[in-house]
């Protein structure tokens, strides 16, 4: 299959890489397939709608940042981000995570319903001197 996408262009995929989403994702319930891309030296994955190539999520594994996450067996836990100009600004939104099986090609978002994980989380924070 080809895919078309503002950021990379035209781009080229297996079937046997697309990952279904029974139920979508919230705000995007009809679009189910979605492929995910990686850039060699980037930090971001870009979850790409197979069907609409326009709609892209960019997600950042929340296991970088929190060991005591919330993890399902043979899933990995995502992170949608919101990009900014300043990196200061960027933030993932831990409350709503996406879970992706790689073998199996699936993927789910999930509510958590604490208040321990913000929407908005600062992706980056600047260092200060001590």
């Amino acid at each position: 299959m080809k895919l078309k996408t503002l950021q990379f262009g035209e781009i080229e995929f297996s079937d046997d890489l697309i990952i279904e989403f029974k139920d979508g994702i919230l705000g995007f319930e009809d679009l189910k397939k979605y492929v995910m891309i990686t850039e060699e030296e980037g930090i971001f994955y870009w979850l790409t709608a197979v069907d609409e190539p326009e709609i892209v999520f960019p997600l950042f594994p929340i296991s970088s940042l929190k060991e005591e996450y919330p993890q399902k067996d043979g899933y990995e836990v995502f992170g949608i981000v919101r990009l900014a100009k300043e990196p200061s600004d960027i933030t993932i939104n831990l409350k709503a995570p996406i879970y992706i099986n790689q073998s199996e090609k699936t993927g789910y978002q999930k509510i958590l319903d604490t208040e321990k994980y913000p929407v908005d989380y600062n992706l980056f924070v600047e260092k200060t001197e001590e």
